[in-house]
């Protein structure tokens, strides 16, 4: 799969797939999402440590699924791109469980959704391009501001809707922007060098 970058982004692509089929998974069955793995402080305290991970899987429903697969669409291909495939998925992974655990922290209903992970892409970007703000071309300062605005809309929406999980919005952003002041950018593709000098 391409993306609008006209780069090959075989993570963002395979996450994608994972939450819809995952979604399909849930509709088919019919089972509650607390039973397919839902966050939630009670279960993973006596012992069902897989929640955090596994709610970063489940939708709530269609309207929550598109919003997040758009969006992951969007900041996956990006951030795929400037930081490299491994590095990417590390980051979604590991600001996921941060997002996952400032929910069961937070609130002790059940919460599912991709979104602190999602945010974590979000804020390890903003860090990223903070950190090279010195050398950014204007296209580049431009989404810098795009993703600090769009960050900010976000959070005033989260405290404004209650169904929103912010504590997991804030903590895997919080958990993103950390892990971009550290990772290094994507490594440049070696050129091909000729088998023989020209005379």
């Amino acid at each position: 799969m391409r993306t609008l970058l006209g780069r090959r982004t075989p993570v963002t692509t395979a996450l994608l797939i994972a939450i819809v089929l995952v979604f399909v998974a849930d509709v088919l069955t019919g089972l509650q999402l607390t039973q397919l793995g839902a966050d939630q402080r009670n279960l993973v305290l006596a012992g069902q440590w897989w929640r955090p991970l596994t709610s970063m899987f489940l939708h709530g429903g269609p309207l929550h699924l598109v919003l997040n697969a758009w969006v992951l669409y969007q900041l996956g291909s990006l951030c795929e791109f400037m930081l490299g495939s491994r590095q990417m998925l590390g980051v979604y992974l590991v600001s996921g469980l941060a997002g996952s655990f400032a929910s069961l922290a937070w609130q002790t209903g059940a919460s599912v959704g991709a979104s602190g992970a999602i945010f974590g892409l979000m804020g390890a970007l903003i860090a990223f391009l903070l950190r090279r703000r010195e050398m950014l071309t204007p296209s580049a300062k431009s989404l810098l501001w795009q993703l600090v605005g769009w960050a900010g809309v976000n959070v005033y929406l989260g405290m404004s809707i209650p169904e929103i999980d912010l504590a997991a919005h804030f903590g895997g952003f919080v958990m993103g922007f950390l892990l971009g002041l550290v990772l290094q950018g994507r490594a440049p593709r070696p050129q091909p060098q000729p088998l023989m000098s020209q005379i």
